[in-house]
């Protein structure tokens, strides 16, 4: 048995496989034999793994007292191991463990691709895992890395560091307290206090990778990226460096000045000076004091121009009463001083106190002067006015109405009890006061009927008459005072005797069922089966 023994620990030997199995007949051993098996595997991979190699130094010895268990090299140290070359002042290599710990002036080069500098350098020859301290200096074809300290696993070819570094290639600085780098991808993962910047741009993140040979980087959580045309916000996304190209999502935003764009995502060409936004987009502008929503959004800087579709508002704020102008398409054009609002088909407009409907509107936000155009309707308190286009006037400040032009077919209709008041001329001239219509001038083949009634309401006469131009007072939304300014023609009928076919002038249509109630009725296209909620309306969170 003991012969058998030193058989086994005789482990420069070769052992023939039928020596197991003469022990393996007692199956008390068979435990002892499976760790014994799994011994020579180890003792096999070690076996496997090659040793540093020594190059070269000027003085090689061994001082057991001071360095015990090390062979000392100092001067002009060279060292290599598996395609890798170390370069040193002074060094000590453990033989038996495979170590080696370098000093002054550090160099490894691996290949003709990567080359780091450091003062110090511990390199484990068996697990391939350098660590280095000191000014650390690593180049590659693509980057140069400095930082404190910086582990390099040889095996997996990766970097690590957790005590900040800066990385630079030929189009940005990277700065992060940690990171990872993988040399065949050429990929940085990056994390805490990230800075990605050049010479004009600048992304600030927590976490991201970043390629050094391409300049892409994605970002995950909260980050900014700032331009001299902009500042952008992004909880996720991606930035290609080099062509200025990003992509933005959760709560993105970018700032233009003074203008917002917000949306679910966000992509922006700053070559080409354009950005759009998809879902729930809202566009802010600060210096005229309004906001646009819809479910997609284009932006071209240079134009200063905004293009929305997909259920797109425009909402004018005011401290009491916002105005709110719907189309199938909003387009707003020029500098914040000049700013224009356009609005295609299906529009409608809300307030308060004015609701409207058209095929296509113009709005000048400087100036305050809207345009409605193609069979346009507007709906002033109790008043319905319609013509081949209506102008109407507001305060840019306060949206207040000022004055109202209609031109061509002019016609206004007030419900009565007992009928309908109406106004008819060729064009139309109108004076708000405190957003009701005060004054009207019917200029042209003017017509009027109206309802006469006292004090008590009752009512004691209708008038019908017809004048070149007619001048009209109001009053609480009801004709105070008429003045004919040329010879009129007509008369006033008591109410039981007014003819029943006179009752309305010709081109006399009333479009009630087609006036928006509430905000919401202004994305309805006049069918009712498509009425949309509140809740569907693009808001901001």
């Amino acid at each position: 048995m003991r012969n058998r023994e030193a058989l086994f620990l005789n482990l420069q030997s070769p052992i023939p496989i039928e020596f197991l199995f003469i022990f393996a007949h007692d199956m008390r051993h068979l435990k002892s034999y499976c760790v014994f098996f799994l011994l020579l595997a180890n003792l096999g991979l070690c076996a496997q793994t090659q040793k540093i190699k020594i190059l070269n130094s000027e003085q090689t010895y061994k001082n057991e007292l001071k360095y015990p268990g090390a062979i000392v090299l100092n001067g002009a140290v060279r060292v290599s191991h598996e395609g890798a070359v170390l370069k040193c002042k002074k060094a000590l290599y453990y033989q038996r463990n495979n170590l080696l710990h370098a000093f002054g002036n550090v160099r490894i080069n691996q290949g003709d691709t990567l080359h780091q500098t450091s003062e110090y350098t511990h390199y484990n020859g068996t697990t391939k895992k350098v660590v280095s301290w000191g000014n650390v200096v690593l180049t590659d074809p693509t980057m140069t890395l400095k930082t404190d300290t910086l582990h390099f696993d040889r095996t997996l070819q990766e970097l690590f560091y957790n005590c900040s570094a800066t990385i630079r290639d030929d189009t940005n600085q990277l700065q992060s307290k940690k990171g990872v780098y993988k040399l065949k991808s050429k990929k940085f993962t990056a994390k805490q206090n990230v800075v990605v910047e050049n010479s004009e741009n600048k992304l600030v993140s927590n976490y991201l990778d970043y390629f050094t040979d391409s300049g892409q980087t994605y970002f995950y959580g909260p980050s900014t990226l700032t331009t001299p045309e902009s500042v952008a916000y992004g909880e996720k996304g991606f930035y290609d460096t080099k062509i200025n190209i990003s992509r933005l999502v959760q709560n993105a935003k970018i700032h233009y000045n003074n203008r917002i764009i917000e949306g679910d995502s966000i992509y922006s060409n700053r070559k080409k000076s354009f950005a759009s936004s998809t879902g729930n987009i809202v566009v802010t502008d600060s210096l005229n004091n309004s906001i646009v929503k819809g479910g997609y959004a284009e932006f071209y800087q240079e134009k200063d121009s905004v293009f929305v579709i997909d259920r797109p508002v425009a909402i004018s704020i005011a401290d009491k009463d916002s105005l709110y102008i719907h189309g199938d398409t909003l387009l707003i054009t020029g500098k914040p001083e000049k700013r224009i609002l356009r609005a295609y088909h299906h529009v409608k407009i809300f307030k308060t106190d004015l609701r409207g409907k058209c095929d296509s509107l113009h709005s000048n936000q400087k100036t305050g002067l809207t345009k409605l155009f193609k069979n346009p309707v507007l709906w002033s308190d109790e008043n319905q006015i319609t013509g081949d286009s209506i102008h109407l006037l507001s305060n840019p400040k306060t949206n207040t109405l000022d004055s109202l032009f209609i031109k061509k077919n002019a016609f206004i209709i007030q419900k009565d009890s007992a009928g309908f008041s109406q106004i008819k001329g060729k064009n139309m001239y109108g004076k708000f006061e405190n957003n009701s219509l005060n004054s009207l001038l019917a200029k042209g083949n003017g017509e009027v009927i109206n309802y006469a009634r006292d004090e008590a309401q009752k009512l004691i006469g209708i008038l019908k008459m017809s004048c070149s131009n007619i001048l009209f007072q109001l009053q609480e939304n009801a004709i105070d005072k008429i003045r004919f300014l040329n010879s009129p023609d007509g008369k006033t009928y008591p109410p039981s005797q007014f003819p029943e076919n006179q009752k309305k002038l010709e081109g006399f249509v009333w479009r009630e069922d087609e006036k928006p109630l509430r905000m919401e009725d202004i994305f309805i296209h006049d069918n009712p089966d498509k009425i949309l909620e509140m809740d569907e309306i693009p808001t901001k969170d």
